[in-house]
């Protein structure tokens, strides 16, 4: 049993029970898992129960005109009161580091916390220098209830980036690929830099996986989930493999010419989603020039001048 299901059958044993004892709230609430914890994303095996993992859920409550701070301590008792033990597992009395994740949050707080806004309006800049780890957190997991539909209507604005600010993140993304994995990692070995040039590798790794996740319109969640993720991702998804095989295969003798190939195979995949989704106008193999031009694609003159690194 997935973290997702056990919080969906503790709320519709318990939860929901708990909520029609409070009428008056039940219009005005929400409640569903989602923010951090592999749980929320779907990620959890046998390994990750090892904390903070439990039967719960989220219980959002609009602002304090519409809920009181008295309706919402007594439902924070009645949260606190429903059974600690489900299907064999059992709520812990201590919060996990970082505060609570389970029970009753204000809906405001909720979101400013991932994204610094309360009502998922993002201004040019928030969307630009967010990361996409905290976005997906806001954005994850699963509502079994939207009594309001104001929980509903915040994910939605907060789906996935405008088009400018992900023409944006690409571009940036791009050039680095470009800078660290078809022009530096030879360079550093010609140099007998083994070092560095595992570092080249790195970010090329790194800002692939990026780009990948922004060419299949979805957040990259946290760096230890991000391989699992890209292997359930529509399109691109085998380049899974190919990141392994370079961050896990040394850079001597044959393996690093291999590896450069790698590299160059894995750019030209990206190349040819970008021409397919009509991103770039360029027409080479070098990465730099498609940067430029995705960059060149934005519609926005503020967020096009601005530096091409300045969302990475």
């Amino acid at each position: 049993m997935t973290g997702l299901e056990l919080s969906r059958a503790y709320y519709e044993t318990f939860g929901l029970p708990m909520l029609h004892s409070f009428p008056h709230l039940l219009p005005l609430v929400a409640a569903g898992l989602t923010g951090s914890g592999s749980e929320c994303f779907g990620y959890d095996d046998e390994v990750s129960r090892d904390h903070d993992f439990e039967p719960g859920f989220c219980l959002f409550l609009p602002d304090e005109e519409t809920v009181s701070r008295r309706d919402a301590f007594l439902l924070e008792r009645a949260y606190a009161a429903l059974p600690r033990e489900f299907m064999g597992f059992t709520r812990p009395l201590m919060q996990p580091v970082g505060g609570a994740r389970h029970g009753v949050l204000r809906i405001a707080d909720f979101f400013t916390d991932k994204t610094g806004s309360p009502d998922g309006h993002l201004s040019a800049a928030q969307w630009l220098s967010l990361p996409d780890s905290v976005l997906a957190e806001s954005v994850n997991g699963e509502i079994f209830y939207d009594g309001p539909g104001l929980v509903t209507g915040i994910r939605t604005r907060l789906a996935f980036y405008p088009e400018d600010i992900r023409r944006k993140k690409l571009a940036g993304s791009l050039l680095l690929m470009a800078q660290s994995g078809q022009y530096n990692y030879a360079r550093c070995l010609r140099h007998g830099e083994t070092g560095a040039a595992q570092l080249a590798v790195c970010e090329f790794v790194q800002h692939t996986l990026h780009v990948l996740f922004l060419l299949n319109r979805a957040y990259q969640p946290y760096y230890k989930w991000s391989f699992r993720a890209l292997r359930a991702l529509p399109r691109l998804a085998l380049e899974a493999e190919l990141l392994e095989y370079l961050l896990t295969t040394d850079n001597s003798g044959a393996l690093a010419g291999d590896k450069q190939d790698v590299m160059e195979g894995i750019a030209a995949d990206v190349i040819d989603e970008l021409q397919r989704q009509r991103l770039t106008q360029a027409v080479c193999t070098d990465l730099e020039k498609h940067a430029y031009s995705v960059q060149d694609g934005i519609a926005d003159s503020a967020v096009r001048n601005l530096h091409i690194l300045a969302a990475v």
